[in-house]
């Protein structure tokens, strides 16, 4: 009885501080104007929160003062960092592993860490250096010669030198930071999200996990390809709104609509299949 009392102590103590931590990094999300990483972090944080509510009953909460003190000095980094951060998005991107490694080492010790592997997997794909991935992969190129494409397709009279898009009254360059690689690394994310909760079967794993890339780059490419017919009608306004503005946003809802649409397919089509081996 004693020790079942203990457990429900930690359990409210731990469950008070991560919803603290929560929403202190949600907060400071907010105020840095990210929208994008604030939007990932809340979808993230969801997640998190149900992965841990799943296991609730098959947790082993055991740590020791080693344990215990690595958690704390985790947290209590956190904690200290926040009160002088200064839109450091860096911070933001990795203080939720901090947090999620902290309070595992503070309800499970080094050795029950191994239980949160999900949660830690998904915040260190936001925490991951992704701007380095720039310096190896390029998609202007690719990016550019799709754009045209698409604009062919469209009955555009339009050519391409290089990374740049040419229309008769104006033309546009493909830079790196519009190939691509923003919107594929989000739908990756939610891929992953799918990927630990939802997905029943490798094949239907590795089938989200190219959709998104898939996805990301075609979605962008309308994208950029709307942009370029923008520049030709000199509507700097439009422009600005659908390159920096909510623009930007309502193609990425679009891409990740569409993505909930292929898993829905998918999930029938694996089902579909269940069903048919059930009847040999």
């Amino acid at each position: 009885m004693r020790r079942l009392k203990r457990i429900k102590n930690l359990s409210f103590w731990l469950l008070s501080l991560a919803a603290g931590l929560i929403v202190l990094h949600l907060n400071l999300t907010w105020r840095s104007d990210n929208n994008n990483l604030l939007s990932c972090s809340l979808l993230f944080w969801l997640t998190t929160s149900y992965l841990v509510w799943e296991k609730r009953d098959r947790l082993n909460l055991a740590s020791d003062i080693f344990s215990s003190f690595c958690g704390l000095f985790l947290i209590t980094l956190v904690l200290v960092k926040s009160t002088h951060l200064f839109g450091d998005d860096v911070f933001l991107r990795i203080s939720p592993v901090l947090s999620v490694l902290g309070l595992g080492l503070l309800a499970s010790g080094v050795k029950g860490v191994k239980q949160y592997w999900r949660e830690l997997l998904l915040w260190g794909f936001i925490a991951a250096p992704w701007e380095s991935i720039y310096l190896v992969i390029d998609l202007s190129l690719l990016t550019a010669k799709f754009t045209t494409f698409v604009l062919w397709l469209l009955g555009f009279d339009v050519s391409r030198q290089g990374v740049l898009v040419i229309l008769p009254t104006g033309s546009i360059e493909v830079y790196d930071g519009c190939s691509g690689l923003k919107m594929i690394l989000q739908l990756l994310g939610i891929a992953l999200i799918f990927v630990l909760i939802a997905a029943d079967s490798w094949k239907q794993k590795i089938l989200l996990l190219i959709s998104a890339i898939i996805l990301g780059f075609v979605v962008n490419g309308v994208r950029v390809a709307l942009m370029t017919i923008l520049v030709a009608l000199s509507d700097q306004e439009a422009f600005i709104y659908w390159h920096l503005g909510n623009g930007s946003l309502i193609f990425s809802l679009i891409a990740v609509l569409i993505f909930g649409l292929i898993y829905i397919l998918l999930n029938q089509s694996q089902n579909q299949d269940n069903l048919d081996w059930q009847k040999q």
